[in-house]
């Protein structure tokens, strides 16, 4: 039997933008690739370093619409945490756990080959998963998977992202001026006070105030990007689902196809112009490459894996009624899609060294493209539900909760 969840309207837009936004991005980056390597390529990638008001092209694309795409993350994570998945810590464990599991075993096997060596610090390039990729791919599957997998893979890659913007908060972070920090802080704290103390619900000031505090981000030397995060948790929230009145649900609905459509293809054809040498075999078996290639293809359906039959084996929380453990697998497959967050990580590890930069996102790309094929097929193969899905102790425990009546 397949028991499907209610998904909200915010979720279903964004999962749907995902699907056609996932193929725009591998447009942009076989063009991106095309250009690098044509005649053209010495003018396409220096475009990108031409210079515009103070910052090149590729930094005000890295550091600027970069933070327009973290401040829709932000949303997507408080949507989760207030009345998504995460908001119910029961339910929350599986894809919490199952990030934390995603983070780590990747950035472990990094580690295990690049401990001590000048390219220890692309430690975090294989924790990420890509959003749009991921649930691109999955989209593409429709009605052959259950809709849990999908909230499943959706909250797990929110967390994964939550865990990527702390790891460059903390690790990628240059020359810390305390004064510009202290700074956008203020202005966080000014804009918390707005929502909570003043109730006001007007998005203008929240915006006003967002890039105010990204200029002082970037000036203090914490990557700017976080700013966009900062102002999703200050703007107001509505509890009610899918509440057309409230900001910040107002505000992902304007962002959704703004960002999937022309932010992140931009910065694919920013990011993407990878020259593939004569040495690119060599390139892809170096120590930093493999690591990355080994985090995001083994690494991360290992890690999810394994946390998440160990959540459920002590106790801590339940599968889904729909999901089965073939499916775990196949969403840990699809979480080595990194591409986005790695590549941005690959730009703050490496800054300056080309040649490393370069061989990291060449690593990045036959990695991700590994696990989409290797999630695909998966899902495609065993991915359908089944009647020996329904788990009747779990929807015993799920009735449990229901009102005398009979409603939950």
């Amino acid at each position: 039997m397949h028991i499907e969840r209610r998904l909200s309207l915010s979720f279903k837009e964004f999962f749907e933008s995902s699907k056609a936004g996932g193929i725009v991005l591998i447009a942009c980056t076989l063009i991106s690739l095309a250009l690098a390597n044509s005649s053209f390529g010495p003018a396409w990638l220096g475009l990108w370093q031409h210079y515009v008001a103070g910052l090149s092209i590729e930094h005000w694309v890295n550091d600027a619409l970069m933070a327009i795409f973290f401040l829709l993350i932000g949303l997507e994570l408080k949507r989760e945490l207030v009345n998504g998945e995460l908001s119910d810590l029961r339910n929350a464990m599986l894809p919490i756990l199952a990030a934390v599991g995603g983070i780590a075993v990747p950035a472990l096997i990094h580690f295990s080959l690049n401990g001590g060596t000048p390219t220890q610090a692309g430690v975090g390039i294989p924790m990420a998963t890509d959003i749009a990729f991921a649930l691109g791919v999955l989209a593409l599957l429709g009605s052959r998977v259950p809709a849990s997998l999908k909230i499943f893979l959706t909250a797990l890659a929110v967390m994964d992202d939550l865990g990527a913007i702390i790891v460059i908060a903390l690790f990628y972070t240059s020359e810390l001026s305390f004064l510009y920090l202290l700074g956008a802080l203020g202005v966080f704290a000014a804009m918390l006070a707005l929502n909570r103390v003043l109730r006001v619900m007007a998005l203008l000031p929240f915006l006003l105030g967002g890039a105010l505090m990204w200029f002082l981000m970037l000036k203090s030397g914490v990557h700017a990007t976080i700013a966009g995060v900062l102002l999703a948790f200050a703007i107001p929230y509505s509890s009610r689902e899918d509440d057309a009145a409230s900001p910040s649900h107002r505000l992902e609905h304007i962002l959704h196809k703004p960002v999937t459509f022309l932010i992140l293809p931009v910065f694919a054809l920013a990011n993407t112009g990878i020259v593939i040498g004569d040495g690119w075999a060599t390139e892809l078996l170096g120590a930093n490459s493999l690591g990355i290639i080994a985090g995001l293809v083994l690494g991360k359906p290992v890690g999810i894996f394994l946390f998440s039959f160990g959540a459920v084996a002590l106790g801590l929380c339940r599968l889904p009624l729909d999901l089965a453990w073939r499916h775990v697998v196949g969403a840990g497959l699809l979480g080595g899609i990194g591409f986005t967050m790695s590549i941005f990580i690959t730009n703050l590890a490496f800054t300056g060294a080309a040649e490393t930069i370069n061989a990291s996102k060449m690593a990045i790309l036959a990695a991700s493209l590994a696990a989409g094929v290797a999630g695909f097929t998966w899902l495609k193969l065993w991915g359908a539900p089944l009647a020996s899905d329904r788990d009747t102790d779990t929807l015993d425990y799920m009735l449990d909760d229901r009102a005398p009546d009979g409603t939950r």
